[in-house]
């Protein structure tokens, strides 16, 4: 039996409802929650979305990521105000909506368009004051809600995997290098097409946006890739746009593991600690997905990472 919707998705509707009557006279009143999460829920009233963010959102470093999304409309979606509010407890922000990627059509997936984004943000000079990107935390949160969800056989190759990785990509210590502005969370559902339904693809979630290892952004699709579940001329598409594009986070030339290896193994990790916690709360055995990417744990953990080597930008 479904429950009843509770305070802040009333009142996060209804101002999403609001926002979008404020922007235009004719509005076609469709409404509905694009995501409902602990760190995150989403809803839309026509043409715009609103977004209550995770409990505990610094508001500061919040403002400034909204700040830097208003500033590159080539790159990220700029938001409809440039301050955060307060609803219950939680910060709020509201977005025009675009076209997500469709689920049901992966031959379609924008590989290239999501690179040469990327390579773009890389290349674009980080704010002194903007936080850190918070891929690491969030691979260590992952692991921590491993740690929390009871026993199972296929944690033990998780955190072995994890125990091979160097302080920084499990956030327990600086990321290396000077810095470059990544986005932090990069998948396909990440991309949006403003003006929907066709205009150009544009980078959505400020949430982790910051400063760090450029090569974590590229970790996800690189991942996948190593597990088997992206076909290799997707991961070529994919790699290919990023250097055309001048992307910084691996040499222009040659072998790009020695770049990837430590973002994708934490990669890997992450989102096995996220299926088997997943798999535990639901009471259900891992599905074929999950498994493969336990088993490429398990791989990981007897072979050493490679370490990045310098290459120039």
């Amino acid at each position: 039996m479904n429950s009843a919707p509770g305070p802040l998705l009333v009142d996060l509707t209804a101002q999403a409802r609001a926002a979008a009557h404020a922007r235009s006279s004719v509005c076609p009143c469709g409404a509905a929650t694009l995501a409902d999460r602990p760190d995150g829920l989403v809803v839309r009233h026509a043409d715009t979305v609103a977004k209550a963010h995770a409990p505990g959102t610094d508001p500061a470093e919040l403002a400034g990521r909204l700040t830097l999304a208003t500033h590159h409309p080539d790159i990220l979606l700029p938001p409809l105000a440039p301050a955060p509010a307060d609803l219950h407890g939680r910060l709020t922000t509201f977005w025009p909506y675009g076209t997500p990627v469709d689920p049901h059509d992966p031959d379609a997936a924008p590989w290239e368009a999501a690179a040469t984004l990327l390579a773009r943000l890389h290349r674009t000079p980080a704010p002194a004051d903007l936080p850190s990107m918070r891929g690491p935390v969030k691979a260590a949160q992952a692991i921590g809600r491993l740690l929390e969800a009871g026993p199972h056989p296929a944690a033990a190759p998780v955190l072995r995997a994890w125990a091979t990785l160097p302080p920084w990509a499990r956030a327990e210590a600086p990321m290396p290098g000077p810095g470059t502005l990544c986005h932090g969370d990069l998948h396909l559902g990440q991309l949006i097409r403003r003006p929907a339904p066709d205009g150009p693809w544009l980078l959505i979630d400020v949430d982790d946006l910051g400063v760090g290892v450029p090569a974590w952004d590229l970790a996800r699709p690189a991942a996948w890739y190593a597990c088997g579940l992206l076909p290799p001329d997707e991961w070529t598409r994919f790699l290919t746009a990023y250097r055309e594009a001048g992307g910084p986070a691996v040499p222009a030339e040659g072998d790009p593991w020695p770049a990837l290896d430590v973002p994708a193994r934490a990669l890997t990790a992450q989102t096995a600690a996220r299926a088997v916690a997943k798999a535990v709360a639901a009471g259900r055995p891992l599905d074929e997905v999950e498994e493969s990417v336990v088993d490429a744990c398990d791989r990981m953990a007897t072979v050493p990472p490679q370490l990045a080597q310098d290459h120039a930008t």
